[in-house]
């Protein structure tokens, strides 16, 4: 059957155009509402700007037909459209369930709310698509290119996202619990209140993604890149996230993995705790009448700083009254990793947080620190570390200090110090 074959019958009301052969076709602008294309071949058809709403697609064959800028709002049916070009076509309200879209282009294409149930999507390019309420359930998107797309409300519980691309889309509220996004492109997308308990992102790209108030627990975000990310009011309870890059990384008020709500490190933390716990001379000098002449050797482990992750331990106390702290850098145990990388100032207060946890297991307080050293990247930062340091002495009991620069520290950090007490 020819193009004017097939437009006289239309015109004369017919329908019914159920197992038509028309392959190569050319319907370009042609309006087919309510076709019947049941078992139809159409395999390298033209329907550029086609109007083919309400039809129904059962079984039939659109394999590398063109449909740019068509309108299949609310046609139906399982159709074949691999290989073909939908870009700007209208599928929204369509019933696609169980279709096979695997290869196709759909970029810029309207499908909101659209059944979609059961589709293959392999290798599609969806880009800036419309998706918003779309049904994509039990969906099979493996290796699709997602960017920009909009996934508001979409429903995606069963669906294959391995090895897609979703940079840059919008996925507001969206159930993503249990799915496997391993390896995933979420660059700068828009997660806010996802839900991602349990969702497999290990080694995800979640750079400047948003993830305010998203729920990942028990997420598995293990060597995820977190890069600018936000996590503000997330709730990461029970989340694994070993290796992971979060550099710059915003995680104001969220709950972090050990349940604890994280809020960032203040400039006054530990100097109001130091004024208040003055110790006189006399206190002092009774803790130092107390010293025992016999070796002993006690081992300081506290939750509350980073474990060691070397042959050492946080601190050891010698003979009962020496406490040899070990060099400490900005880690943050909430998140297990290097913060502030390039802010030498923010860094400095993390590491006094952290001598600060361990001396306070020990029973000690800054009163208690003797001699500190100081080892910076740049001597250029020393008057920015000692800004902060200072904070948390008074001058006049200040402990001995040493202070130098090394050619590289631990973890490419700026600045680590270390610390003797007396206790």
């Amino acid at each position: 059957m020819d193009t004017e074959e097939l437009l006289e019958k239309y015109a004369a009301g017919q329908r019914d155009f159920r197992g038509a052969q028309l392959s190569g076709i050319d319907l370009k602008g042609a309006n087919l509402s309510g076709i019947d294309l049941y078992n139809a071949n159409l395999t390298g058809s033209e329907l550029n700007n086609a109007n083919l709403n309400n039809a129904n697609l059962q079984g039939a064959n659109f394999s590398r037909a063109t449909l740019l800028g068509a309108n299949l709002s609310g046609a139906y049916g399982n159709a074949n459209f691999s290989l073909a070009d939908l870009s700007g076509a209208d599928l929204s309200m369509a019933n696609l369930s169980k279709a096979d879209l695997s290869n196709t282009k759909l970029n810029n294409a309207n499908m909101r709310g659209a059944q979609l149930s059961s589709v293959l999507l392999t290798k599609a390019t969806l880009k800036n698509a419309n998706l918003n309420r779309a049904n994509l359930s039990n969906s099979n998107l493996t290796g699709a290119n997602l960017t920009g797309a909009e996934m508001s409300q979409v429903k995606l519980e069963g669906a294959s996202l391995e090895d897609s691309n979703l940079q840059k889309a919008k996925l507001r509220g969206v159930n993503l619990s249990a799915l496997n996004l391993s390896g995933v492109n979420l660059a700068e997308a828009d997660l806010s209140a996802a839900n991602l308990t349990g969702t497999n992102l290990q080694k995800a790209d979640l750079e400047g993604t948003n993830l305010e108030r998203a729920s990942l627990q028990k997420a598995n975000l293990i060597r995820a890149n977190l890069e600018d990310s936000n996590f503000q009011k997330a709730d990461l309870t029970d989340a694994q996230s070993y290796g992971w890059n979060i550099k710059n990384a915003d995680f104001t008020g969220a709950t972090m993995p050990d349940g604890e709500i994280y809020e960032p490190v203040g400039d006054q933390r530990g100097s109001n705790r130091q004024l208040d716990n003055k110790q006189t001379s006399q206190q002092a000098s009774s803790m130092l009448s107390k010293r025992v002449t016999s070796m002993t050797r006690k081992i300081i482990r506290t939750e509350k700083a980073p474990a060691p992750v070397g042959p050492y331990n946080q601190a050891i106390v010698a003979t009962g009254n020496m406490m040899f702290v070990a060099g400490q850098i900005a880690i943050d145990l909430r998140l297990n990793n290097i913060v502030y990388t390039d802010d030498v100032a923010k860094q400095t207060q993390q590491v006094m947080a952290n001598l600060e946890a361990i001396l306070t297991e020990a029973g000690a307080t800054w009163l208690d620190v003797v001699k500190t050293t100081i080892f910076l990247k740049d001597m250029n930062d020393f008057a920015a570390v000692n800004a902060v340091y200072a904070k948390y002495f008074d001058a006049e009991t200040a402990p001995a200090r040493a202070c130098v620069e090394v050619s590289r520290l631990p973890k490419d950090v700026l600045v680590e110090i270390d610390c003797i007490a007396v206790i």
